[in-house]
């Protein structure tokens, strides 16, 4: 017998028993947007290759060792599954005009890439809800995307998250910022790890994000970001935190906060949890006012954030939320060729009145189709045999309660069953 096909390790199915978990989660999200003004895009998975370069940056971990890429047979071009969303929700509004209008506020919801290591709450086909908003440069928007995130949390009954925020400040911060790294690092070059060598001249600002424990203590006595700000970031920054005061968002400022992302300047932000493990980073995001025009747009400021789903739906269920699988209202159960065509435009009728109804197919008896009635957990079956069929009538039976089963008329069976 032929070895049987799986999915590929890290990329998972989601199962019926499952799904309507990330159901309730949508239309949550969905509505939750929807109140703040966000509008929905949605692009293809697959971007060129040289997008993501371009954005997240050549020297990151993302582009160096996690995307899926490939060479298009046809043109060959040089492809890749889109390993987060915010790149390709620039470069559709760069391609697309959008913001010949004005300032846009999208979000947009899928799949994403990584080729890394699976592990609780990592995978290499994730799904990400991402927020954009394009053409805002105050504190103002930066503040909103955090407050958003605070009444979602609430809206999802999820507990005990952390925000942590710092600033990055503007290019000429961080080419002053960088110089010092490289030359603090260069005295300490003997404990360096090989992966903090390697960016030691190209990036050095990602060795403050290694995870190595090794590295920690170098780390922590590096030079801050903080004292090479430029005065308007530092006003954008307390204006922000500011607004968050006012606003009652609790928040722990992280000078270490850098985010894997080269893109990002002034304000970033993390929520973040104790409760999934080393996978402690929920949603992230921060500014990014130089991405647009990096990608071949004309100068806009924009910032945003992206949240990982299966994070948040493990964050659910940790704090005890129970979401109930939908049920049919009513199942219908049948026996007989003419009693099957009545059903059938029963079930019709019933469904255009806006209940759920499960038709039973694969014939049976009418003891072994009820016990397939209770199984599925419906609240009612509808009972149709040749005797209904004359009458034109049906068999009413509660499936959860001690009453009695009646026959009745098709028309009243909708009422009956909504109250």
């Amino acid at each position: 017998m032929a070895n049987s096909v799986k999915a590929i390790r890290g990329m998972n199915d989601i199962l019926p028993d499952e799904s309507h978990l990330w159901i309730h989660f949508e239309q949550i999200v969905h509505q939750w947007l929807a109140a703040y003004g966000y509008r929905n895009i949605r692009t293809p998975i697959v971007e060129q290759t040289d997008l993501f370069v371009r954005s997240i940056g050549e020297v990151t971990d993302i582009v160096e060792k996690e995307m899926y890429t490939f060479i298009d047979h046809l043109n060959n071009d040089s492809l890749t599954l889109r390993p987060e969303g915010t790149a390709s929700c620039v470069r559709a509004a760069i391609e697309h005009n959008l913001l010949y209008a004005g300032p846009q506020r999208l979000y947009y919801a899928g799949p994403m890439f990584r080729h890394e290591r699976p592990q609780k709450g990592r995978y290499r086909q994730f799904h990400q809800v991402g927020v954009e908003a394009l053409g805002y440069a105050g504190p103002d928007i930066d503040a909103e995307l955090i407050i958003m995130c605070s009444r979602l949390w609430e809206l999802l009954g999820i507990s005990g998250l952390r925000l942590e925020i710092s600033t990055l400040g503007d290019s000429e911060s961080r080419v002053r910022h960088r110089a010092r790294l490289i030359k603090y690092f260069e005295l300490n070059q003997d404990r360096l790890d090989e992966d903090s060598l390697r960016r030691l001249h190209t990036n050095p600002l990602r060795i403050l994000d290694s995870k190595n424990p090794r590295m920690q203590e170098i780390i922590e006595n590096a030079p801050k970001l903080i004292d090479d700000l430029d005065e308007e970031s530092c006003i954008h920054f307390e204006s922000l935190q500011h607004i968050l005061r006012e606003q009652g968002v609790i928040f722990d400022i992280n000078l270490r906060l850098v985010r894997g992302l080269d893109y990002y300047n002034r304000t970033v932000f993390e929520w973040v949890t104790d409760k999934l493990g080393a996978q402690g980073t929920v949603c992230a995001g921060g500014r990014y006012d130089g991405l647009v025009a990096q990608i071949g747009g004309k100068s806009a400021p924009a910032c945003g954030f992206a949240m990982g789903i299966e994070r948040l739906l493990a964050l659910m269920q940790e704090n005890g939320n129970e979401i109930l699988q939908p049920v049919p209202d009513i199942y219908v159960v049948h026996h007989g060729e003419q009693a099957m065509d009545y059903a059938g435009k029963c079930a019709e009728l019933l469904r255009s009145k806006g209940l759920n109804v499960t038709m039973h197919c694969g014939g049976g008896s009418f003891k072994a189709q009820m016990k397939k009635a209770d199984a599925t957990g419906a609240r009612y079956a509808l009972i149709i045999g040749d005797n209904e069929v004359n009458t034109q009538e049906v068999m009413l039976k509660p499936l959860r309660e001690p009453t009695e089963q009646a026959s009745v008329k098709l028309a009243a069976v909708a009422d009956l069953v909504g109250k």
